[in-house]
């Protein structure tokens, strides 16, 4: 518990930005360094879907509704894990939760920060 602790979610009109933020502070950097990093989104009344990835080898994934808009990120010195989102959309709405798979596969998982975008 409280292992990510997620911030930046609020109320934005179509078409604006928003920067996610997910901290991990109490994981071992070395540990944080080499995982493998997500990002979900739940819409209201959906199942979650997989938004991006990033791999400890710097390597990037993205949902293809979101692929040109959002851009995963990481600062291993700070223990945080970014979400840069663009050009939202209302459909972008929902709770955006971040997890971290270790080397040895233990998943951690965030609180959840609601993001809501008008038309």
């Amino acid at each position: 518990q409280g292992q990510l602790v997620e911030s930046g979610g609020g109320l934005v009109q179509a078409g604006g930005s928003l920067r996610l933020s997910c901290k991990a502070s109490r994981l071992i950097l070395s540990v944080f360094s080499n995982s493998d990093m997500d990002w979900y989104h739940q819409a209201p009344g959906k199942q979650r879907e997989l938004v991006a990835r990033l791999t400890p080898g710097s390597n990037t994934n993205y949902a293809d509704s979101v692929k040109g808009r959002f851009t995963i990120s990481k600062d291993n010195a700070r223990k945080t894990i970014y979400l840069q989102m663009n050009n939202l959309k209302p459909e972008d709405t929902g709770v955006y939760r971040c997890y971290v798979t270790t080397p040895q596969g233990a998943v951690y998982e965030g609180q959840g920060t609601q993001v809501t975008v008008s038309s």
